[in-house]
This record gives structure tokens, sequence and C-alpha cells, in this order.
């Protein structure tokens, strides 16, 4: 009486189904702008479409609240004399050295944090992702965050509203960029502000925080797994005494500006490295 529905089983490691899914996606999602569709290349679906377990409807919907935001806050004209005061301390930056398998890496300092604007604090984030990924190796999507909690204390927290906002931007509009995070010497104070963060973040990005101790010999070499302590920094165990330059960094983010902006200026069909659009 009753016919047994059949139903599809996605099999993540069959490329042609994949390919399915993103073709699905970019159908779903209509016309786009030229931004739009310069942003919306392959492997941007692909992202969307992990950090809703291949589900297209939920995937698009993201895509879309993604589009509308960066047509809101146009992150790519963002500059760096917009952010660079936020910059003096070295508070975030990207790194000189990539990790082993040549990922970009996103350098965090929040005990050098030196300014109360909630702003231009949001704009130096995002400005930083926007280059970070500007300049990916091709095939390289994702980037390895180091964080040294060295010397923080509760007087460095930034505000709740700017936690919020930071957690909601990375997670709803850089989905999957993120290889592992190591929190790196991080004080009691911080363990247990953070109990309370955990809320505002994504249980797939908890598992990707790894706590590294540079007293604990374990936590240690899970870190150099995945950075050679040969270009690690000093100041995370490592044996590079590189330091931040503001200087220099200023340097080469002038010369990130121009490449950003003739990425931008470039006709709909270009795609930075063949793969990752920002």
């Amino acid at each position: 009486m009753f016919r047994r529905k059949h139903t599809s089983h996605f099999n993540l490691d069959d490329a042609e189904q994949r390919e399915g899914k993103i073709n699905e996606l970019r159908a779903a999602l209509g016309p786009l702008s030229a931004d739009g569709e310069k942003y919306c290349n392959e492997a941007c679906l692909e992202r969307y479409l992990q950090a809703r377990n291949w589900n297209v409807d939920k995937s698009r919907k993201m895509l879309e609240e993604t589009l509308k935001w960066r047509a809101a806050k146009r992150p790519q004209d963002i500059r760096w004399p917009d952010v660079s005061v936020e910059a003096e301390t070295g508070k975030m930056y990207r790194a000189s050295f990539p990790d082993r398998e040549g990922k970009t890496v996103f350098v965090m300092k929040p005990a050098k944090q030196n300014t109360s604007s909630h702003e231009g604090q949001v704009q130096h984030l995002v400005y930083t992702l926007e280059n970070a990924i500007l300049i990916m190796p091709e095939g390289q999507g994702k980037m390895v965050w180091l964080m040294d909690f060295t010397g923080w204390t509760l007087a460095h927290a930034s505000p709740i509203k700017t936690v919020r906002e930071s957690m909601s931007i990375l997670q709803n509009h850089y989905p999957e960029r993120l290889a592992i995070a190591f929190v790196f010497n991080a004080p009691k104070v911080f363990e247990a502000s953070f109990k309370v963060l955990k809320r505002l973040i994504d249980p797939k990005t908890v598992e990707k925080l790894s706590f590294v101790y540079k007293e604990n010999e374990e936590s240690m070499n899970r870190m150099y797994m995945h950075i050679d302590p040969e270009v690690l920094p000093i100041e995370f165990g490592g044996k590079n005494n590189v330091v931040y330059d503001h200087e220099e960094y200023s340097k080469l983010m002038a010369k990130d500006d121009i490449r950003m902006a003739d990425f931008w200026a470039a006709d709909g069909n270009h795609v930075m490295n063949g793969h990752s659009a920002p």
C-alpha cells in the first residue's frame, strides 16, 4: 500500500556529488552582482556548504547574508591608513612565516590592546582577514592562528559587544577559514572567562582550539607539529628572533592595498590564485 521513499545519501568523498551540490548552490543563489560573482567562486561555495553540512538551502541563506554584509560594509575597501593606529602595538598581524603545510599564520596578542574603539577593532580584524586571505598560496583556503595571552589580564579584555560582533563576523562571514588556533600561555583568569565565551563560539570552532603552555612539553610539541620551531618566534618557544616592526609591516600593507584594489577592480571572471577569493 505504501511505497518506500528512497532517500539519496550524500557521500562527501564523491567528487561528482560534491560538484553537484556546488552547482545546485550556485543555481539557488540566482543572478549576482559583479562583486558577488567574483566572491562566489567554487572554493567559496564549497566552504559555505561545509559550514552547513552540505545542506544547500542553509548554505544559500548563510551566503546570502554574507553577500548583504559585504555589500553594506565593503570589507574589500578598507585600507591600511584606516586601521594603522589599531596595529601600532602589533596586537594582530599576518606572520612572515607559514605553517608546515604553507598555510598563512595569523598572530594575535590580546595583552597589547591599545584602543577602546569598537568600530576600529572590528575593522582591523576584518582588514587583517581580508589581506591574509588575499595572499594565501594556491590551494590553501585556511589559516593558523597564534593567540599569545602572555601578560593578559581582565584590563585588556575587549567589551562584550566587540567580542560578540567579532565572533559573528568570523563564524558567519568567514566560514571554514580556520585550520587550528593555538591559545598560548593563557592565564587562569582567561580560562575562567573562556567558559563564558564558549557560548558564543560554534562547537566546530571550539574543537579547533588548542591550549598551549610554554612549560608543558606535550602541548608545545603539538604546536611544533604544525609550525616548525625554526620559523616560530622565540616568544612562542621557537628559534626565530623575528619581532613585529610596525614601520616595515606598514610598507607591506601598502603593497597589499594595491593588490586588493587591483583584484576587486579586475573583471568579474578573475579569481585570485585560481582558488581563493577573499
